[in-house]
């Protein structure tokens, strides 16, 4: 079963309180999955990366084996395509496990998509932050 992931990660301040957007479809497009987690004081990388970690293995749980990953952040989807060298510790560990939980499907893709794209991933975002924080601006 092939599934595409939308993920989103963002941070009031950043650092600042931070969580992830998950958004898992089959592929005619149905949401089969749609969740955001809150991570505590964290960066913008930090939820990007978290969340498409978070996403690769809810996939494997679906019984995904092929996975098509679209995200709004141009540096996590460079580095996971192996474009862009992982400099900073704290990402390559994160970078680490992303490509660890992507090596347990037959097929990972990565793709940059523009935010007005991943709309429904943001959403799940904001409605964690707001939860915490009330509403305010999301750092991108």
């Amino acid at each position: 079963m092939k599934l595409q992931l939308y993920t989103d990660g963002g941070s009031r301040g950043n650092p600042g309180p931070a969580a992830t957007g998950i958004v898992l479809k089959n592929e005619t497009g149905t949401i089969v999955e749609a969740y955001g987690e809150y991570l505590e004081h964290q960066t913008n990388n930090f939820a990007e990366y978290s969340a498409i970690i978070s996403g690769l293995k809810k996939a494997k749980e679906l019984g995904a084996t092929e996975v098509d990953c679209f995200a709004d952040s141009k540096l996590v989807i460079e580095q996971l395509s192996g474009n862009w060298k992982v400099k900073e510790p704290t990402i390559q560990k994160l970078f680490v496990q992303a490509y660890n939980a992507a090596q347990k499907f037959k097929k990972v893709t990565y793709k940059y998509i523009p935010r007005e794209k991943n709309k429904e991933a943001d959403t799940e975002v904001n409605k964690i932050l707001d939860a915490v924080c009330g509403k305010k601006k999301v750092f991108r």
